[in-house]
């Protein structure tokens, strides 16, 4: 029996009309695949680890014959030591195009997560995690980051910042999955938690429910008595804050165009809240004297200016002035816990009412659908009554800005 012949195709069969959607065989296992419509590529079929395994090499508008019977020999070649072609031929692609590094990654995934955050305070957190706490992995090559590297950076914190640790490896979770997305990466996230880090960082305690320190309601008028003797923009934002039980995040941001002085109002939109819904603040009168005095001196879109005008107080700025009146065991946002206390210990309003000027979200997603009404008028009677027991007992109606209060 005569020898069948091992290379079966030539250039005229390759480009004939006449041949059958379907595989046709070369020898050594090069076919070219017709499909229905016609058009014609290459595959080199070969089994690795048992399995069958198909491997494209090209159409055959750009693949000649002998091109292909080329590129199907390096296959053979590549077996016969044990390596899967289709992995060399991924780690030469990658090899060829440009590596992002992990900073660049970082930077890119920052860019396109800026509608999803609320505020600038989430915003300047994830930024700080991915350009500070990370910043020993932004010059490696996002495919060369490995486990190593993964707990280099949240051993340190693992033990003594927990929160922070998890935060963060959750953010280099998102940075590696990007990458991988781009096709820069492949195999398991090394920064996953589950079936991996698990194993090899201990699990973090369970964390009780932290309370900000709070000034007791009681001392809160003698505290504000101090406060407007300092007279400098910080010192009326924490004024401000106190009178409207807000967070320093909400005071900070605040812009002229939330205030209606008008209708004596503060309206905050849905992405500057935690809750992401609007809240409207009733602005009692000595808010709106403070608000009044500042608006004399406007010099940009912000409510609480930062000293050079263009932008708001730094998120430190009423912290501060805590700690020059030597101010201890009290925290900025602990005054929305005096303000809780005081509605229930000393006043006869519902505590629905006085959860709503909290801006807290009340009951279940029924209940929610029902409370059409955010009770405006009735939280302005309690806010009033709050900014009464807030006034120092000596205190004036003049707002007082210190001078050169705007530059320091």
């Amino acid at each position: 029996m005569a020898r069948r012949a091992e290379k079966r195709l030539t250039d005229l069969k390759v480009k004939s009309t006449k041949l059958k959607p379907g595989r046709h065989g070369d020898g050594q296992n090069l076919f070219l695949v017709v499909s229905k419509s016609g058009s014609r590529k290459w595959c080199f079929l070969f089994r690795w680890r048992g399995k069958p395994t198909e491997m494209g090499l090209g159409g055959l508008s750009q693949v000649s014959l002998a091109a292909a019977r080329e590129k199907a020999a390096s296959a053979r070649t590549l077996l016969g030591q044990h390596v899967n072609p289709l992995d060399a031929r991924r780690t030469e692609e990658r090899a060829q195009r440009k590596i992002k590094t992990f900073g660049e990654v970082a930077d890119e995934l920052l860019a396109s997560k800026q509608r999803e955050w609320r505020n600038a305070k989430h915003r300047g957190q994830w930024e700080s995690s991915l350009t500070v706490a990370a910043s020993q992995l932004r010059s490696i090559p996002i495919d060369k980051i490995d486990t190593a590297a993964i707990l280099a950076v949240l051993k340190p914190l693992w033990l003594e910042k927990p929160e922070t640790a998890a935060r963060l490896r959750g953010r280099i979770e998102a940075v590696l999955d990007a990458g991988k997305a781009q096709g820069l990466r492949s195999g398991e996230n090394v920064a996953a938690w589950g079936g991996h880090l698990a194993h090899l960082l201990p699990k973090r305690a369970t964390l009780s429910k932290s309370h900000f320190a709070a000034m007791n309601y009681r001392d809160v008028p003698e505290f504000v008595a101090r406060l407007r003797e300092v007279g400098s923009v910080s010192a009326l934002a924490l004024e401000f804050c106190v009178l409207t039980a807000a967070r320093s995040g909400e005071i900070y941001g605040a812009t002229w165009d939330e205030i209606d002085l008008a209708a004596k109002v503060w309206t905050l939109p849905p992405d500057r809240m935690k809750s992401g819904r609007q809240h409207r603040v009733p602005l009692s009168a000595r808010a709106v004297e403070i608000v009044q005095a500042l608006a004399e001196v406007r010099t940009c879109e912000f409510v609480f200016p930062s000293p050079r005008g263009q932008k708001p107080l730094s998120h430190v700025a009423m912290g501060k002035v805590m700690s020059r009146l030597n101010i201890e065991g009290a925290t900025v946002h602990g005054f929305r816990s005096a303000f809780r206390d005081w509605a229930g210990n000393e006043t006869g309003y519902a505590r629905e009412l006085a959860e709503s000027a909290l801006a807290h979200v009340i009951g279940d997603k029924a209940e929610q659908a029902y409370r059409r009404s955010d009770a405006l008028e009735r939280r302005r009677e309690l806010m009033a009554a709050w900014a009464s027991w807030c006034a120092p007992e000596t205190a004036g109606n003049v707002v007082s800005i210190a001078r050169g209060a705007m530059m320091s």
